[in-house]
């Protein structure tokens, strides 16, 4: 239900937020819907909260479909013969190199840290 209180001076009806309760005039945007009002602070809320779960999602995604390194071996068993060694290497370095692309760490700063060891 869409809120309205009359303003004493003009007579005319403020606008409220429906999810916050806050008038129109203390919001710098009151976006309006078919039967509700949403403020601008209330759809940042809502952006945050979206993107919060869809992170989340994607995270759970990304390590569920993840090969172990002996599962990328099996692979390259099917395909390369002999050289037990190169493909035990080759399966550990493609496994950390899909675990650092589903991570969410900037590489920049992972470069910055490491220059800063001592």
């Amino acid at each position: 239900m869409i809120k309205k209180s009359k303003n004493n001076r003009t007579g005319q009806g403020m606008l409220f937020c429906s999810f916050c309760g806050k008038m129109q005039s203390e919001v710098r945007k009151l976006v309006a819907g078919p039967t509700a009002y949403i403020c601008d602070e209330c759809i940042e809320l809502c952006r945050y909260i979206v993107e919060e779960e869809e992170d989340n999602l994607v995270e759970k995604d990304s390590k569920k479909g993840l090969p172990h390194p002996k599962e990328i071996k099996k692979f390259l068993d099917q395909y390369v013969i002999g050289q037990e060694k190169t493909k035990k290497i080759l399966s550990v370095a493609v496994y950390n190199h899909y675990k650092r692309l589903f991570s969410h760490v900037d590489p920049m700063e992972s470069k910055f840290k490491k220059a800063m060891c001592f």
